[in-house]
């Protein structure tokens, strides 16, 4: 029974390989298709701005021209693969691994069925070869493993790096050929051949421009410390130093602290407690000045919600003796 199985799943897989390979192949060129006509309106336009002088719009837009040359390059391999696939479906069927003659190809597919999203039949593929080889297999072809062989060409057409300067200033020269045109290339040449500086080294050169204080040398117990001028940053880290120098293991004598450093480290460190403080102290009285304006403020508003209500009293009494009066009369 189980051979039987083995079978109609076999030809299972092949049925449904077949019918995605020629899917893709036909999805493939009409894609191919609507590209060609899409480039060909692409560089018309970037030949018009080569014209008006718009060189800085035109160098923009030759990357988008170099971008879609290399997507109709890898779906021209992609095509290619997918009919040598399809020639040996029944050769995948018959063995479990994958023949050699077909891993460039299958790895290939595997690795581009993710980032050619116009052709979701490459997924279905790719998902095929997945239950036939595993996961494994799948996994080395996506993550471009060392043992794994996916086309050169393909993964260099499929990625998203930035084109060169040279490959922008080869594409806008053909394309001023293509048209005709007597254009002088020197600006963008020049503009291809600034470096640009990147503003994230500012804050490294900020970083490495900050003085370092060296490693405290190792002393022997009867030299004396430096006598230097007072830094707080020079003693702590000479402090330290001297207690990294005392380990369990060492036999010679435990090195003294000097005494003015013990002062410095105390006055920075009493100075920094004192402040704090102060600040501390700062805020809470500038908090207690604040709660006791918003007292006052409450009391009068409420003073003068109480006066309304008593003048109002005042004239309603008022009111009802005229009206009580006025019968009368």
């Amino acid at each position: 029974m189980s051979l039987l199985n083995q079978l109609f799943n076999r030809g299972l897989l092949g049925a449904k390989c077949k019918i995605c390979l020629n899917l893709a192949i036909s999805r493939i060129k009409l894609l191919q298709n609507k590209r060609s006509l899409h480039l060909k309106q692409m560089r018309k336009e970037i030949a018009q701005f080569l014209q008006t002088g718009q060189e800085a719009i035109a160098r923009i837009r030759v990357e988008h021209v170099i971008r879609e040359q290399n997507i109709w390059a890898a779906y021209e391999i992609l095509e290619l693969f997918c009919e040598f696939i399809l020639a040996r479906v029944p050769i995948l069927e018959t063995q479990r691994e994958c023949p050699t003659e077909l891993q460039e190809a299958v790895a290939s597919i595997i690795f581009s069925a993710p980032r050619c999203s116009d052709v979701p039949d490459l997924l279905q593929i790719k998902n095929l070869f997945a239950a036939k080889y595993g996961k494994e297999f799948i996994l080395a072809a996506s993550e471009l493993r060392p043992d794994t062989s996916v086309n050169r060409a393909i993964i260099e057409k499929l990625s998203v790096s930035t084109p060169t300067g040279e490959a922008k200033l080869k594409q806008l020269k053909e394309i001023a050929e293509e048209y005709n045109l007597e254009w002088d290339s020197s600006n963008t040449e020049a503009e291809f051949s600034k470096k640009h500086e990147d503003l994230l080294d500012g804050s490294k050169q900020a970083c490495s421009g900050g003085t370092i204080s060296p490693a405290p040398s190792k002393q022997s117990p009867h030299q004396c410390p430096p006598t230097s001028e007072p830094n707080v940053t020079s003693s702590l880290t000479n402090h330290q130093g001297i207690q990294a120098l005392h380990s369990p293991n060492t036999t010679s004598k435990s090195l003294s602290i000097p005494d003015d450093v013990e002062h410095s480290v105390q006055s920075h460190n009493a100075g920094q407690v004192g402040d704090s403080k102060r600040q501390t102290r700062s805020q809470a009285s500038d908090i207690l000045e604040r709660a006791q304006a918003a007292i006052a403020s409450a009391e009068r508003a409420s003073a003068a919600a109480r006066a309304a209500a008593e003048l109002a009293n005042i004239s309603l009494a008022h009111w009802k003796l005229e009206e009580e009066k006025s019968p009368k009369a």
